[in-house]
């Protein structure tokens, strides 16, 4: 089983505290979905500057193939980040390179080639989907906490896995959210709740996530951790309980380090 992710990568960069790291929506979990043992690719854009340099190094040294990484001619896109206590805090975006990408003909046919395509919010992969879709590639999007973005809307004919992020806990809003989303196409939607741990809808039944005990050093990541554990579990043909169990587990272990993946090289699920 292989993963291709489409969309952004960028830079984090915490000034005020000397930190930068390669990363993005996709990157990240495509590099956890790589840790777990799952063949990931990356299609997406990078910068021809010492930061593009950087992610090529980074994500090819991780094990991800990065044949479909193009260099742009300008800068890899960066986001300035500050902490508020153990929270991350967005700043200004630079969106470099990212700000003109385009998936080409080739791409979608890389992509098609995988067992599932992940993508998110700000990939900017939307328009590619419905053709990676029609030849017969699983989808994933992970819509952050955009619950009425219109990408929402627009892309759910080619969602197989749809993640959001919701503010508070389990309430009759979010379990009517998620059953329309699978009445509408979707195979399963999932709502994380930060530290009030996830809920899935698969047309059948609702299944609560678990939280794991962390020793939280920085909450960047935690959710396309989360989504990389939870993919596994459906690649590996685990039920819907399960595949929440290894997403609540990944993110247990990203949240206790500051970068948005754990520094060893597999990360470690167990008694699934």
């Amino acid at each position: 089983m292989k993963v291709a992710a489409i969309g952004d990568n960028c830079i984090d960069l915490y000034k005020r505290i000397g930190k930068k790291y390669p990363t993005g929506n996709v990157v990240d979990t495509g590099v956890n979905l790589q840790k777990l043992g799952i063949p990931t690719s990356i299609i997406s854009t990078t910068g021809n500057d010492e930061n593009g340099r950087w992610m090529l190094e980074t994500l090819s040294d991780e094990g991800l193939d990065i044949s479909h990484l193009k260099i742009g001619n300008g800068p890899t896109a960066v986001t300035y980040m500050d902490m508020d206590g153990l929270d991350r805090v967005h700043g200004d975006y630079v969106e470099g390179v990212l700000e003109n990408i385009e998936f080409s003909e080739e791409d979608i046919t890389f992509a098609a080639r995988h067992d599932l395509v992940h993508t998110a919010l700000w990939g900017k992969a939307e328009k590619v989907l419905p053709e990676i879709k029609a030849r017969g590639a699983r989808i994933s999007f992970d819509y952050a906490d955009r619950l009425t973005h219109p990408l929402v809307e627009e892309t759910l004919p080619y969602v197989d896995y749809g993640f959001y992020s919701y503010h508070k806990s389990r309430d009759a809003f979010i379990e009517e959210f998620l059953k329309d989303k699978v009445a509408r196409g979707m195979k399963t939607a999932v709502a994380t709740f930060g530290d009030k741990g996830s809920l899935a809808w698969d047309g059948k039944a609702f299944y609560e996530g678990p939280v794991f005990p962390a020793k939280v050093v920085n909450t960047v990541g935690a959710g396309d951790s989360f989504i990389a554990g939870f993919l596994f579990g459906v690649l590996k043909n685990l039920p819907v309980e399960k595949c929440l169990e290894c997403g609540a587990r990944v993110a247990a272990q990203v949240v206790s380090v500051f970068e948005p993946w754990v520094d060893t090289r597999v990360i470690s699920i167990n008694n699934l």
